[in-house]
């Protein structure tokens, strides 16, 4: 197979599959299998996303979501990575954290959503509070587990060069080599992100999430998956743009 050809060989096998599963979907409905009441047709989610576009609503919710996913996406993860490389290069800071990083760890960042009402109230902070910290595990093992994963005999070159102090190997040796497994941790981030924003948005901050909980209460379950479809399209989208950052970033290693 050529390259020309393997590089279009995935995306129209993704484009087959999705056809397939909405094909399926709608004849599912149509046929019976499945109550309309329970699942719309794909036939109908053009019409009510039309209808929410057409009365601002659409873009409106993608603008407050956009607002404190970025927020929180950029606070969660550059506290997280730096954390984690400082943490996996200090092995005082690492012991000294490692109690409350076990603590804290395992706490999901739904339960966080309290708190988040009583310090920042029902606004844009409180949402990015939660978003920052569901990425900001994923940043910090990432980037953590990056740094352990360093070969030694890297620093021994360094030092055999005059860059034995700690800022000189952080520069030449732990950012290079732990580029790769960060920036892994940042894709699995912006992901995390957009399932966060969901759980943010639960206590009344305007945005997809909210209107998700709105439709889902008029039991509107069109409008429901077109703001399902919507994440999932602003997820590709940043998905995409970040890969291509990432090859610019690490073209040295090719």
């Amino acid at each position: 197979m050529t390259p020309s050809r393997s590089i279009w060989t995935r995306p129209l096998l993704g484009a087959v599959g999705l056809i397939v599963l909405f094909g399926a979907w709608e004849a599912s409905i149509r046929l019976g299998w499945v109550p309309s009441g329970l699942l719309p047709a794909p036939s109908s989610l053009g019409p009510a996303w039309l209808e929410e576009v057409r009365s601002g609503a659409w873009i409106q919710a993608i603008r407050d979501s956009l607002t404190h996913y970025m927020m929180g996406l950029v606070i969660g993860s550059v506290l997280g990575m730096l954390t984690g490389l400082l943490c996996g290069t200090m092995p005082l800071l690492d012991g000294l954290l490692s109690g409350v990083v076990r603590v804290l760890r395992p706490i999901p960042g739904l339960a966080w959503v309290p708190f988040a009402i009583l310090w920042f109230g029902l606004d844009t902070a409180g949402a990015t509070f939660v978003i920052a910290i569901s990425v900001f595990w994923i940043n910090f093992y990432a980037a953590y587990g990056a740094v352990q994963a360093i070969d030694p005999d890297l620093y021994e070159v360094a030092a055999s060069f005059g860059h034995g102090g700690f800022w000189a190997r952080l520069r030449t040796v732990v950012i290079p080599a732990s580029a790769p497994g960060v920036l892994a941790g940042l894709r699995t981030g912006l992901g995390q992100a957009w399932m966060s924003v969901v759980a943010a948005e639960l206590f009344g901050v305007p945005g997809i999430g909210a209107r998700m909980m709105q439709a889902s209460s008029l039991l509107a379950t069109d409008l429901v998956v077109v703001y399902m479809l919507t994440m999932a399209l602003l997820y590709a989208l940043t998905d995409t743009a970040f890969m291509l950052v990432r090859k610019r970033l690490l073209g040295w290693q090719g």
